[in-house]
């Protein structure tokens, strides 16, 4: 078992929202490992054979690639969530790339071994299945919010997002890493950044984003952000702090689990 176990576990809103007798079941199979920015937790293609709880300000992208080369963000996951065959039933290949966009650590499981813990834990896999139901809706809404809303809302979304998980207002992110996640070519960003430059919503640094107004951002932005925070909140039990920060879960027992969303 790893030490301070208990610190470690705290930085991921999932574990931490499991009792502690769920808690027990996982500490013995969690491993810890640091990742750099750019570093991928999996390949488009490969078997998922681990589960990782990102911690702290550990953020990835599950991203698309395309035939043009462009890799299309769509899903963002910080230490509310955990990546890497959480919807399916075991090790299966991946059909996105995950990508860690600000670098830190996560904890991770054999996926075939908390797939034997969830058999024996109620608690575990109602977490998991309404984790699961807001990952897809995450998905869902990014999808028509790429073909139906402006550069500047979708880059709005996505800054906000970001914030959501971080907890602060300067986001380590370059132009570079935002053009490729939102699928378009760093000019055509530049210009949607300055346009909210403009607005006095964000400044922009090198190697960071600045928001200036968190209210005037979720009023530029589309209605994405607040459909998918306010599912986390209907589903997970998702708690927000005054600044917007995702702070906990507290999803209902597991006999109330809900029945995954269909598509």
């Amino acid at each position: 078992m790893l030490p301070d176990i208990d610190n470690l576990l705290s930085g991921n809103l999932l574990l931490s929202a499991l009792r502690l007798p769920d808690q027990a079941l996982l500490k013995a199979h969690l491993e810890l490992k640091e990742y750099a920015r750019g570093e991928a937790l999996f390949e488009a293609g490969e078997d998922v054979s681990y589960i990782a709880f990102p911690l702290g300000q550990c953020v990835a992208a599950l991203v698309i690639g395309l035939t043009d080369g462009r890799a299309v963000e769509t899903a963002t996951v910080g230490r509310e969530g955990a990546i890497g065959g959480v919807v399916s039933q075991g090790s299966l290949p991946a059909f996105s790339r995950a990508v860690v966009q600000v670098p830190g650590a996560v904890l991770r499981i054999e996926a075939p071994v908390l797939q034997q813990i969830k058999q024996t834990s109620p608690g575990l896999r109602n977490l998991i299945t309404r984790y699961s139901d807001c990952l897809l809706a995450q998905v869902l809404q990014s999808v028509a919010c790429n073909a139906s809303h402006t550069i500047e809302a979708r880059c709005a979304r996505w800054l906000l997002s970001l914030q959501d998980r971080l907890g602060t207002n300067v986001l380590p992110i370059t132009h570079e890493v935002l053009a490729e996640l939102l699928g378009v070519q760093r000019s055509y960003l530049s210009r949607a950044l300055r346009t909210l430059q403009q607005q006095g919503l964000i400044q922009v640094r090198r190697g960071r984003i600045i928001i200036v107004s968190r209210p005037a951002m979720e009023e530029a932005t589309c209605e994405c952000h607040g459909a998918v925070k306010r599912h986390f909140e209907a589903v997970l039990g998702a708690v927000y702090n005054a600044g917007g920060t995702l702070v906990s879960l507290r999803p209902a027992p597991a006999e109330k689990a809900p029945m995954c969303q269909a598509v």
